[in-house]
């Protein structure tokens, strides 16, 4: 009888492995000391910016040594960088991933704006705060 041996998943963290230290170019939004938020490198809408700590957390599930203090720091660049993409594009959306859905196991959030005029918006969703 023969056992097949399973290699363990490979984990992914394209921030911790390639972003962060500089390893792939990208194009910066705003930054800390602990955060970093920059424009996708594969964006899926027109606007798409990732907003990421500086050090390996797992999720918004599991903060890791992160804790709530660095969650608070990353919530705080995530709030700046929404605010300017709703002043200059009238809308924004804000999403984090956790298990099957998170691609790369570092927490981020994707503040995006998906490109639809002042009346889609509207018309989808109602008039909202105007």
């Amino acid at each position: 009888m023969t056992t097949a041996v399973v290699a363990p998943a490979k984990v992914s963290d394209f921030y911790c492995h390639q972003a962060i230290p500089g390893l792939v170019e990208i194009e910066r939004v705003m930054e800390t000391d602990r955060v970093l938020a920059f424009h996708h490198t594969k964006p899926a809408h027109p606007v798409h910016i990732v907003v990421v700590p500086k050090e390996h957390i797992p999720s918004l599930v599991d903060l890791g040594d992160g804790g709530p203090e660095l969650l608070t720091e990353v919530m705080d660049v995530v709030a700046k960088v929404a605010d300017q993409v709703r002043e200059k594009h009238g809308a924004a959306s804000v999403t984090t991933n956790v298990g099957l859905y998170q691609e790369s196991k570092h927490l981020h959030w994707h503040v995006y704006h998906r490109g639809e005029t002042d009346e889609q918006i509207r018309e989808m969703y109602g008039h909202g705060d105007s």
